[in-house]
């Protein structure tokens, strides 16, 4: 798990104008609650931070659950990312929200899902690999985050899946998720199952008797004409 140091500075004013003067010198709002109390809400101490150092951070391989040495007044505290805002048309850090950790703690996480191999059903059978769950919630301890969990599929033939319960056990992390939660499985192509259906629709159809157009059973009058007399 990467660990890194990052360095804040407390802040005093709050406020849009606060942001706006933060952002100009290149530093932007951030919050740092401490560790989580069951029977207080956390509390904040507003801090500036560089965005250019967090958003290295952010997109790193362990991104949001990257472990931040964070100093503070000459202090140093174990924190990750809670949340963060970005501009939705420049993509710019515009906030973000750190959590303190209590290292003796398990915290709830989550972690990306990534396939490793390529499928037999994919490879030899034409079919094509649905990858169904890319993220999973696990418990664990700060230190045992994993980057990603992987998933084999060298072994899946067509129709087959991997499900959570078919992954090895981790001694360091248990996951959150409900064990039948289908990661990948290998399904056919769109095109092959529409034309199969198809052909099944037309099957009953072609094998039931046509009845000759005209022939009307149980009458052979005209209607409003008696039977001829012999």
């Amino acid at each position: 798990m990467m660990d890194v140091t990052l360095e804040v500075v407390k802040r005093d004013g709050r406020g849009k104008n606060e942001a706006r003067r933060l952002r100009a010198s290149g530093r932007i709002p951030a919050v740092v609650y401490g560790a989580r109390k069951p029977d207080k809400p956390p509390e904040g101490v507003p801090v500036a931070v560089d965005p250019k150092a967090l958003l290295r951070i952010l997109h790193s391989e362990s991104g949001a659950n990257t472990l931040i040495s964070l100093k503070l007044d000459g202090r140093e505290s174990r924190v990750m990312v809670k949340e963060y805002q970005l501009d939705p048309i420049t993509h710019q850090l515009l906030h973000a929200d750190f959590y303190q950790l209590a290292m003796d703690k398990v915290i709830t996480v989550t972690v990306p899902v990534l396939v490793r191999g390529e499928a037999v059903g994919v490879k030899q059978q034409g079919g094509l690999l649905d990858f169904v769950t890319r993220e999973l919630q696990v418990h664990c301890l700060p230190t045992d985050i994993p980057e990603h969990i992987d998933v084999d599929v060298s072994e899946l033939m067509l129709h087959q899946a991997v499900r959570l319960r078919d992954l090895p056990e981790n001694p360091k992390w248990k996951p959150v998720n409900d064990p039948d939660t289908m990661l990948v499985h290998v399904v056919m192509p769109k095109a092959e199952v529409a034309a199969e259906a198809a052909a099944a629709e037309a099957a009953p159809a072609a094998a039931a008797p046509v009845e000759p157009e005209g022939i009307k059973k149980g009458k052979t009058e005209k209607e409003g004409e008696e039977p001829a007399k012999k």
